[in-house]
């Protein structure tokens, strides 16, 4: 039996060799009509498509959700990195944790990413996993926040705000603002709402501020505390402010949420904002300019936060192998509630 089916499968091994070798020749009467039904008959040869460019894939770890100004950042790289303009982009949320960025920024790794873009939670701290990012190739572009590494070839470039310089901006608003009310001789008290503490928009923010007021004879800091830059945490540390002194004249927020937080605060305590205590903040997102507008904020520094062109645009640089700057900074402003209403409608965000 065993010696039958040896020679049958020869049999047929034998037939399909001489079928894959052997040279058909069609019939040679060709005058018979083709079938339109035929598949053979009726479609041309297709020539073979060519492949669809690669997207370059990005991998972006954001620090989280915290603010109005974080949320139109995250927006901007997410309609700036589409398919449709080239791009995959990975989005990670770390929910203003540094070990969440650290995990995400490995996993991008892992997953072989073309670019990643980090906006740090914190400055420091970012040694080793930079390196990690260098080590297997992937360049590493920083968004908004920057590091303090000994080695600034860990990252290609920075793109985001002059932090010191909004500061410096907040307190000559302020200064210019006395001067025009008639009231730069008048002693006064103010309180400092900072970001998150180790951040660079709170570094900066509060480096220019603080020098700002104590260049100022009539200004005096009672006091500064974080308010995370959270609208909770601004109303809680502006009641706690409103309770431990009885005559703030001036309120720094280091973003527009505390500002709002502080706003809420003020108002429960019985006092007028933007009339008996007057508000800086910073960002000018849409809402402060609708704030600034009902009179409650007086002046919101901007910090733009549309930062997915400028990335795509460092990008494409890279890609073509071209040099890019290390620090670049984005166009900001300074509004007030004398050009609030001109200006909403040209807000992006």
């Amino acid at each position: 039996m065993k010696k039958l089916l040896s020679l049958l499968t020869a049999a047929f091994l034998i037939a399909g060799m001489t079928a894959c070798t052997e040279t058909v020749t069609p019939p040679a009467d060709t005058t018979a009509p083709a079938d339109p039904q035929s598949s053979e008959a009726s479609e041309p040869a297709v020539e073979a498509e060519e492949p669809a460019d690669e997207l370059i894939t990005v991998g972006y770890a954001q620090v989280g959700a915290e603010s109005d100004w974080r949320t139109a950042n995250t927006v901007s790289f997410q309609s700036t990195f589409t398919a449709e303009n080239g791009y995959e982009l990975i989005f990670d949320d770390a929910q203003q944790k540094q070990e969440n960025q650290v995990k995400a920024i490995r996993n991008f790794i892992a997953q072989e990413v073309d670019y990643i873009v980090l906006a740090p939670t914190t400055e420091t701290g970012w040694e080793t996993v930079l390196g990690e990012a260098k080590e297997a190739g992937i360049p590493v572009i920083l968004s908004d926040r920057q590091v303090v590494v000994t080695d600034d070839t860990l990252y290609e470039c920075w793109v985001g705000g002059n932090f010191l310089k909004e500061g410096q901006d907040g307190v000559t608003w302020l200064n210019n603002y006395l001067v025009e009310n008639g009231r730069d001789s008048e002693a006064l008290n103010c309180v400092l709402l900072q970001g998150t503490i180790g951040s660079s928009a709170q570094i900066g923010r509060t480096q220019g501020i603080e020098e700002g007021i104590a260049a100022n004879p009539n200004l005096t800091l009672l006091e500064k505390q974080t308010g995370e830059f959270t609208q909770a945490k601004g109303q809680e540390v502006m009641e706690s402010f409103l309770k431990a002194y009885d005559d703030i004249d001036v309120v720094f927020a280091e973003n527009d949420n505390m500002a709002f937080g502080a706003i809420d605060a003020i108002k429960a305590a019985g006092k007028v904002p933007g009339k008996d205590i007057i508000i800086i903040s910073f960002d000018a997102v849409k809402a402060a300019f609708d704030a600034m507008i009902a009179g409650d904020l007086n002046c919101s520094v901007e910090c733009n936060p549309l930062h997915g062109p400028r990335v795509s645009e460092i990008i494409q640089k890279l890609e073509a192998g071209e040099a890019v700057e290390k620090i670049q900074y984005v166009d900001e402003g300074v509004f007030d509630q004398s050009n609030a209403e001109a200006e909403l409608p040209n807000r992006m965000y």
